[in-house]
């Protein structure tokens, strides 16, 4: 974990150099860049920006504000690409990518059932909140629907990040390191989950392809 630490560092001094430079202006560029899947930590940006916060430079409501429109901005940008991509790639060329029609019915069905919750608590998962948007681009999640969800889950994670970065003051890297060990747990879950998924597809392959070996010529 220390490795990937190491990595993250200069996204990290970037998002802070930003937000010190630009205020406002620069927590918008992070946000939008952060939804549309470049992963810019939110924890770091907001934890700063709570901190001045606590020295007046900007109130508590502009910073949640610019904060959740830039995420909604940004948001749409991924579902943009994830809705043309699909058709553009996945459709056209997807059995070259091992991409069926079924795996695209598949994550309709699934986001026509689940969706609505997916993207909401997502929103407040480190990680998973910024590549949200894809998947429900992909699986041509209504618009509005989408928008409503994304900007009421975006408001309690913006909030909560940037209270606490007013309330620690000057501890408030103390926090984001702290917070780190949520984002490796994160990770950790998504690797496991992926682990998981792939060899159940294997088992399903293997059971497919016995019965067709077994079948008389």
């Amino acid at each position: 974990m220390p490795v990937f630490a190491s990595l993250t560092d200069p996204i990290v001094e970037l998002a802070v150099d930003v937000v010190d430079a630009l205020g406002l202006p620069g927590i918008f560029l992070l946000m939008v860049a952060e939804s549309a899947c470049i992963p810019i930590p939110s924890e770091t940006t907001f934890l700063f920006a709570g901190f001045n916060v606590s020295r007046g430079e900007y109130s508590l409501f502009a910073v949640v504000a610019t904060g959740t429109v830039a995420n909604v901005v940004g948001s749409w940008i991924a579902y943009a690409v994830g809705y043309y991509g699909r058709i553009d790639i996945l459709e056209k060329h997807g059995r070259k990518l091992h991409i069926k029609p079924s795996h695209l019915k598949w994550a309709d069905d699934w986001f026509a059932r689940y969706g609505s919750a997916t993207v909401f608590f997502s929103r407040m998962v480190p990680i998973v909140r910024t590549f949200i948007s894809l998947p429900a681009g992909v699986a041509r999640m209504p618009f509005w629907r989408f928008t409503l969800l994304t900007t009421l889950g975006c408001i309690p994670w913006i909030l909560m990040l940037t209270v606490l970065g007013r309330e620690v003051g000057d501890n408030w890297e103390r926090w984001k390191d702290k917070l780190h060990y949520v984002d490796y747990a994160v990770l950790a879950l998504i690797v496991l989950g992926a682990i998981w998924l792939f060899a159940r597809w294997r088992r399903g392959r293997a059971g497919a392809a016995a019965p067709a070996a077994d079948a008389p010529h």
